[in-house]
């Protein structure tokens, strides 16, 4: 599949201690999902807030990880997923010279999480 042309930058929702692990190598391998699936999953700005809800309802302490997707070369696919859209993928571990940007996705009052601006 093609990269959607207009997005540079794409997210990974990752409960905070996960990534905290995954700082001290410079290294992010995935979450258990993405180590059974053989790719890391990720969410374009419109897709967060629905990949949130759907895959990680009432969890708090998460992490919003902004990663250029420019830098990532051949290994990030967009591939057909939930409900027909396409979604990237990244095939092989995420280095962290591609994040842009880490920041909290705290639980707002009514369950939901509140998300910082998207690009």
């Amino acid at each position: 599949m093609t990269t959607p042309a207009n997005i540079t930058t794409i997210y990974k929702i990752c409960p905070r201690a996960l990534w905290h692990e995954a700082e001290s190598a410079q290294v992010f391998r995935g979450a258990p999902i993405d180590l059974h699936d053989g790719y890391i999953h990720f969410s374009s700005a419109e897709q967060a807030a629905e990949t949130a809800a759907k895959r990680f309802a009432g969890q708090d302490d998460l992490l919003v990880v902004h990663v250029n997707s420019a830098l990532l070369g051949e290994r990030l696919l967009w591939e057909t997923s939930r409900g027909g859209a396409l979604f990237p993928h990244l095939y092989g571990v995420l280095n962290f010279s591609a994040v842009t940007k880490v920041e909290p996705l705290p639980l707002g009052p009514g369950g939901q999480h509140i998300f910082p601006d998207l690009d």
